[in-house]
């Protein structure tokens, strides 16, 4: 379904501008936009795909009606991750637990253990696992996977590797019923034409610049942590997106190409197929993103009746700022739109689960 009533202040019709704004700007004040508080956090460190340690943050609200498993997109760790934190907030202060946690190679998983990303290959049943400890430590079902940007693709293929590990692993845990599905924003779909279209575009590969120097510095940080694990050689050419994934990744990983390894770890052929109801808000405007895309994400989520589809003219790429107008209208707290749609769109699957028959 198209959802079209999102619109941002005047300032930020433009993606590239709305982008670079929450990245810079509201990055800097986002706490004063919530009176929400910071769950009481614990620290856990959960046993991902291959044993991989995963460390993250677990809170527990009374008398929980669900909980919420997520991650941010391609770097950064949870104390930097102010998106993802923000959504803790809400999301704890509506009712649900929260377990936020660094994926693979990032923050402290990054000092656990060398294992470098897969972009969603393991990292779906990484989230899975996590549900299963989560269920253990009191958080209840539903489990709802949640991320943005690169994360969305990773939650993306939680939904499938749930219901696969499930089928598989008799001693997990889980309960089918007790997945709930995904919600995400502006999730990664194709890896290949998305970088591509990004290096390209006037603005876009400053950001490309930005996120390769992100992600060289993540390199030397799991370098130092784990010595002898990565050739300095290969972190001082791994210059770029593709390079960090051509030297470091696709290796370890068995691919021959990094073409290889992109078509096989994009979320966009996983759409037809997955069987839990999912979430997509996704902007048009998006400055990350291939436009050419759209017609077929389109297409997928028109095919599959588990997966609802906000598709809004402006938004960004994980932006969504909306305007006081927008707010009103959809009697919103704040002007966290995206998140805001998601909780309620969560609550409402909640309700009608909970409904007597």
């Amino acid at each position: 379904m198209c959802y079209c009533s999102y619109s941002p202040p005047w300032f930020l019709q433009d993606g590239t501008v709305q982008t670079v704004y929450t990245a810079l700007w509201a990055s800097r004040d986002w706490e004063r936009t919530t009176q929400n508080p910071d769950p009481p956090y614990e620290e856990k460190i959960f046993v991902g795909a291959k044993g991989v340690p995963i460390f993250g943050w677990v809170a527990i609200p009374d008398n929980a009606h669900g909980t919420i498993v997520g991650t941010y997109g391609i770097t950064g760790d949870l104390d930097n991750q102010w998106y993802l934190k923000l959504l803790g907030r809400k999301a704890y202060d509506q009712g649900y637990a929260v377990v936020l946690f660094d994926w693979r190679a990032h923050g402290k998983t990054a000092l656990l253990s060398p294992t470098l990303t897969s972009d969603g290959l393991y990292e779906g049943e990484d989230f899975v696992r996590i549900a299963a400890t989560a269920k253990a430590m009191g958080c209840p079902g539903k489990f709802w996977f949640m991320g943005y940007s690169l994360g969305g693709q990773l939650a993306l293929w939680a939904v499938k590797a749930a219901v696969e590990l499930l089928k598989e692993d008799a001693d997990l845990g889980l309960e089918d019923s007790e997945i709930g599905g995904a919600a995400v924003i502006c999730p990664s779909l194709d890896s290949r034409r998305s970088l591509s279209f990004l290096v390209k575009h006037p603005v876009g590969k400053y950001l490309e610049k930005s996120i390769a120097r992100q992600l060289n510095k993540l390199a030397w940080q799991i370098h130092d942590a784990h010595p002898g694990t990565i050739e300095p050689e290969a972190i001082q050419r791994a210059n770029s997106i593709w390079g960090f994934d051509d030297e470091l990744v696709i290796g370890r990983l068995g691919f021959p190409t990094v073409e290889a390894y992109y078509d096989a770890s994009s979320a966009l052929p996983l759409l037809p197929h997955l069987s839990k109801p999912t979430l997509i808000i996704y902007a048009e405007d998006d400055p990350f993103f291939e436009p050419a895309i759209i017609p077929e994400l389109q297409a997928a989520c028109v095919s599959n009746s588990k997966i609802d589809l906000l598709l809004t003219r402006y938004g960004g790429h994980v932006g969504y700022i909306s305007s006081q107008k927008c707010q009103r209208q959809a009697q919103d707290p704040d002007a966290w739109w995206a998140w805001n749609r998601i909780l309620e769109w969560i609550n409402q699957h909640t309700k009608s689960v909970n409904q007597p028959i």
